[in-house]
């Protein structure tokens, strides 16, 4: 037999034998993480899969927080314990993100924000509501407002992404095209061989969090979280064309809290843009990157308990 096929089998057998251990090894570690971390809050259907929502704190307007791409509610554990001191505060996972189960195509801001309606409604967290949006999720929490504008009391947007980012980008409206599946992913198949647990660490990409770092990363290096991350990221041109169609809020109260420190190429601009959805509008600034809830948590509950303030001397509760 030619000894080169005799070594390119070898090789084959072998990476068949690696890839194999490596899904084993991440069989077992997702089973130890399910047990060693439980969902901090309450698993609710949504119809069709199970959202997981935690909230804390009491009083009125209930605040409700959308994280950005990549994150979820563990993120927002120390802006979470500031605001639940004056009023009641809702973080959840978007499905496919932290406990949450995945959810159906397209990952858009329109899809976001009627799951998380859902959500509210089924796990009797009635409004009014302050809704609080982070990059990504402020185009969600742009069609939450403008959808269910009769249960919202206040919008806040932290260092919200502009639909601008797309279309000076592509020259256009975004293709609706990006919100389909993607057969293949790259990052999920790694992670079901649990090379992405293994290198997550060593190459940094596990992000330095303040507190249940080993849950946060036991939720992030996992299968699901990296498809998750390829179907919203695929949805982010669709998600931006949702919310340039929300053109204007009214009077609702919104505050835009900007990041100073965040250098995108017209990041400031659209910043202020967004003043513009509302009449009632002002702006914050953070000293701080583009996640102020890690680098600079205090000046995210600042500028939360500053609407939920201005929302009670409005006398909506």
């Amino acid at each position: 037999m030619n000894t080169s096929l005799i070594w390119l089998g070898r090789v084959v057998i072998l990476i068949i034998g690696l890839a194999l251990v490596g899904a084993v090894y991440e069989s077992l570690a997702e089973a130890a993480d399910a047990k060693t971390y439980p969902p901090p809050g309450q698993m609710v259907d949504v119809g069709g899969l199970r959202l997981h929502i935690n909230c804390t704190g009491t009083g009125s307007p209930t605040v409700v927080i959308e994280a950005g791409l990549g994150d979820w509610s563990t993120g927002w554990d120390v802006v979470q314990e500031g605001v639940a001191k004056a009023t009641r505060v809702c973080t959840y996972d978007r499905a496919g993100w932290g406990w949450s189960e995945a959810g159906p195509l397209p990952r858009d801001a329109a899809q976001f924000a009627n799951e998380l309606h859902t959500l509210l409604q089924n796990a009797n967290i009635p409004g009014p509501y302050v809704v609080v949006g982070h990059s990504l999720g402020g185009f969600a929490v742009r069609l939450f407002a403008h959808e269910y504008a009769s249960e919202v009391a206040g919008v806040v947007l932290i260092d919200s992404m502009s639909p601008r980012q797309f279309t000076q980008s592509q020259g256009g409206a975004p293709s609706q095209t990006g919100t389909q599946s993607q057969p293949f992913s790259l990052p999920a198949m790694l992670a079901r061989f649990g090379i992405v647990r293994l290198l997550a660490r060593p190459l940094g990409i596990m992000p330095s969090i303040p507190s249940e770092e080993n849950a946060y990363f036991s939720r992030m290096v996992s299968p699901q979280s990296a498809q998750t991350l390829t179907n919203e990221s695929q949805g982010m041109p669709a998600a931006g064309a949702e919310a340039s169609a929300v053109q204007t809020f009214g009077d609702l109260p919104l505050i835009v809290l900007t990041a100073k420190l965040n250098n995108i190429s017209g990041w400031q601009e659209w910043q202020t843009e967004l003043l513009q959805l509302s009449s009632n509008s002002q702006q914050l600034f953070a000293e701080s990157g583009h996640n102020i809830h890690f680098e600079e948590p205090e000046s995210a509950i600042a500028a939360i308990l500053q609407m939920v303030q201005q929302v009670r001397d409005t006398g909506m509760r």
